[in-house]
């Protein structure tokens, strides 16, 4: 499993690193500037941990392109370990983007204050940007063993769309359930509801791609 998530990691590592550039030229113009804080903010931490996700699977590409995912399955390795290896790599790569988002925030903070109507803010932006990732990677590698790695890019922006229409959808839902004029149990409530959801969608989807998988040839 360990050289598994290095492949993973070598075959992603290009693209993060300049994801990572810019993420970081953007966190500092984030923090600088002080002209509506707020939206550069929300912005930047859904973007740091999606954009981190989407960087995650760019990587399988690379592989379909240089045929080491059908060289990878003569090596002494189970199809279920490389579908868990791609599905800890999107959790590991999440959790880069939550690291991105949180120092961003802080240091905004830190420089202009508190630039949020409600405490419950921050809790909400990370909902969102973990229920983004989680919904993409659940609905990404089903569609990537099932539509080929061929179309690993147009699998790619399916995925991106559809888990933010889902996200979009679960909050309309939490909006009409709760009313507009939410208070902070309920918006907490609602936030632990999406996660909780993403979570099962991601853990779901990893039965599903490893029975896909198993019945690929390639």
């Amino acid at each position: 499993m360990k050289g598994l998530l290095k492949n993973n990691y070598y075959a992603a590592r290009s693209n993060v690193k300049m994801f990572s550039a810019v993420m970081l030229l953007l966190g500092i113009a984030a923090a600088v500037l002080d002209n509506d804080v707020q939206s550069i903010i929300i912005g930047y931490m859904i973007s740091a941990m999606a954009g981190f996700s989407v960087v995650a699977v760019s990587g399988l590409r690379k592989e379909n392109t240089s045929k080491w995912c059908r060289y990878k399955l003569t090596a002494p390795v189970r199809r279920i370990d490389i579908v868990k290896s791609y599905f800890l790599s999107q959790l590991i790569w999440l959790l880069v983007g939550m690291l991105f988002a949180a120092v961003g925030v802080s240091v905004s903070i830190l420089l202009h204050g508190f630039p949020f109507d409600r405490n419950t803010d921050i809790f909400m932006i990370f909902v969102v940007g973990i229920g983004l990732s989680l919904f993409m990677g659940a609905i990404f590698f089903p569609l990537f063993y099932l539509g080929g790695e061929e179309r690993s890019e147009l699998c790619t922006i399916v995925s991106l769309l559809g888990s933010i229409g889902v996200v979009m959808g679960a909050s309309s839902l939490m909006n009409r359930l709760f009313g507009p004029h939410m208070t902070t149990f309920q918006l907490v409530m609602a936030g632990i509801v999406i996660l909780a959801c993403a979570m099962l969608a991601f853990l779901l989807s990893f039965p599903l791609t490893v029975s896909i998988f198993r019945r690929k040839e390639f």
